[in-house]
């Protein structure tokens, strides 16, 4: 069985992407990755921004 690969995405197309449901994206080499909220001593630093 073959396996097509993921389109790589450029920054722009991601931008395009990017919804507005709370959660956190990142690219990571053209790949979207959903990021876990922060916790410990990074949620502290987040509230504070």
């Amino acid at each position: 069985m073959t396996q097509a690969l993921p389109k790589l995405l450029t920054f722009n197309e991601f931008i395009e992407w990017y919804p507005n449901d709370a959660k956190r994206y990142e690219l990571h080499k053209g790949v979207i990755v959903e990021m876990p909220p922060p916790t410990g001593a990074h949620e502290k630093v987040v509230g504070f921004i």
